[in-house]
C-alpha cells in the first residue's frame, strides 16, 4: 500500500488500543508506536539499492524488510526506541509494534507490487493483486470514522476506530474472495495467470498467457469479462545479451511472475504485462542489441 494508508492504519491502531486514562507522555509514545511500526518496513526506501547491489529505483523496494521473520525484530527495536525516549516499559508496546509491522507486510502481499515477504529463505516476490497499491475505500472508512468520532460524542474514539479496523478488514476480505474467485475461473483458460486490482472497487485485470500470447482482461464478479490488449512475447530470443549489458532487465526478469519479451533492429527489451497502460509498461528495461 501507499505511505499514506499505512499511515492511516497507524492512527486507526492507535485510537483502537488507547487507553483514555493515561497519561499524555504514555499516549504519545503508543501514537509513535502504532504510526511508526507501521511505517518503518519502508525504511528501505532509504538504501537504494538491491540485494544484489545493483541500483533499482523502485523495483528493489519491499525486499528483506518486509520480511515476515524480521516483525518480531522490528517489534524488539521499537519497543526499545519507545523506552529510551518516553521512559515506558509497558510491554503492550512491544505487542502493538509486532502486530503493526505484521500488517504493513501481509497486506502489502495483497496488491500487485509484490514483497519479499518469505526473505531471506526465499527471494520469490510474493503478489496476490487482490488490492490496487492506493486504496481511495480504506481512505473513506478511515474519514467517516474521523467524523463519527468527532460529532459523535456518545462513542468514544476507541470503540469508533475499533469499528473502523473491522470494516477495514471486511473491506479487504471482501476483495480478496472476488479476486480469489476471479483468477481461478482464469485458470481454467490460461496457462499462467496474474491478477492487478483496478482502483474500482471489485474489478480486476486478468493477466494471462499461454505459450508466448500474453491476453490482458478486466473482469469481475457482477459484469462480463472485457479484453483490454493482447501482445506476442518473443519467447525464442536469448536474453543473455540484455542481462550483460543491463543488469536491471535480470531483477526484472526475476521479480516478475512473468514478462514479455520484445524486439527490433535495434534493441531488444523486456517488460511486466501487470503494469502495462496504453501500450506501455512503467517497468521496462531494454538493451542494445549489437
Amino acid at each position: 500500500m501507499d505511505t499514506v494508508t499505512h499511515g492511516l492504519i497507524g492512527y486507526t491502531l492507535y485510537q483502537a488500543f488507547s487507553e483514555p486514562d493515561r497519561s499524555k507522555r504514555w499516549k504519545y509514545a503508543l501514537l509513535t508506536t502504532a504510526v511508526g511500526a507501521s511505517q518503518i518496513p519502508d525504511i528501505d526506501v532509504l538504501a537504494g539499492l538491491t540485494e544484489q547491489g545493483q541500483i533499482m529505483e523502485q523495483m528493489w523496494h519491499r525486499g528483506i524488510t518486509h520480511s515476515v521473520f524480521l516483525v518480531p525484530l522490528w517489534a524488539i527495536f521499537l519497543y526499545g526506541v519507545i523506552r529510551l525516549f518516553f521512559k515506558e516499559k509497558d510491554v503492550k508496546f512491544f505487542w502493538l509494534s509486532f502486530l503493526a509491522v505484521f500488517i504493513h507486510d501481509t497486506i502489502d502481499l495483497f496488491n500487485a507490487w509484490g514483497t519479499g515477504y518469505l526473505e531471506p529463505f526465499s527471494s520469490v516476490r510474493i503478489t496476490l493483486g487482490y488490492m490496487p497499491i492506493l486504496d481511495v475505500v480504506i481512505w473513506i472508512i478511515f474519514i467517516t470514522g474521523v467524523l463519527v468520532a468527532h460529532w459523535k460524542k456518545w462513542r468514544t474514539p476507541r470503540f469508533v476506530f475499533q469499528v473502523v479496523g473491522c470494516l477495514m478488514i471486511g473491506y479487504v476480505s471482501l476483495q480478496s474472495v472476488q479476486g480469489f474467485l476471479i483468477e481461478q475461473n482464469a485458470k481454467k483458460t490460461f496457462q499462467e495467470t496474474e491478477l492487478s486490482a483496478s482502483f474500482i472497487p471489485g474489478v480486476f485485470q486478468v493477466i494471462g498467457k499461454n505459450g508466448s500470447k500474453v491476453e490482458i482482461w478486466e473482469d469481475s464478479l457482477f459484469t462480463a469479462p472485457r479484453k483490454i490488449a493482447e501482445v506476442t512475447s518473443a519467447e525464442n530470443v536469448d536474453l543473455a545479451t540484455l542481462f550483460r549489458k543491463n543488469p536491471k532487465a535480470e531483477v526484472l526478469y526475476t521479480w516478475s511472475p512473468f514478462v514479455v519479451i520484445f524486439e527490433n533492429e535495434s534493441e531488444i527489451g523486456i517488460y511486466d504485462p501487470r503494469f502495462l497502460r496504453d501500450g506501455k509498461s512503467f517497468l521496462t528495461e531494454v538493451a542494445p542489441k549489437y
